[in-house]
């Protein structure tokens, strides 16, 4: 069972990296892949039919919310170096190595 501790850490990560992205997504020199990127992860965030969530009610939502945490930032792993520094730089957080 994760701690509470564990799970606040990874709170934190995920709402930095959605303020990452969401710089990134406005900087002009990002990605053509990025939009569509973005637009295939809400419309998976806002599919209506899940058949964990319909098994599993609980289990479907966490899961969901893992699968978006982690797109997320396998999104700002792909990104070229001066856009990821220049969002982390607009989003007020310190570049990670």
């Amino acid at each position: 069972m994760l701690r509470l501790s564990r799970i606040s850490r990874l709170w934190r990560l995920a709402r930095t990296d959605f303020r990452v992205l969401w710089h990134a997504l406005r900087h002009p020199d990002r990605p053509r892949w990025l939009w569509p990127a973005m637009a295939a992860l809400a419309l998976y965030a806002v599919w209506p039919f899940d058949p964990i969530s319909v098994l599993m009610p609980v289990i479907g939502v966490v899961d969901d919310v893992i699968v978006i945490a982690l797109a997320v930032h396998w999104l700002l792993k792909l990104l070229p170096r001066h856009v990821l520094r220049a969002a982390q730089q607009q989003a007020g957080i310190a570049p990670r190595a």
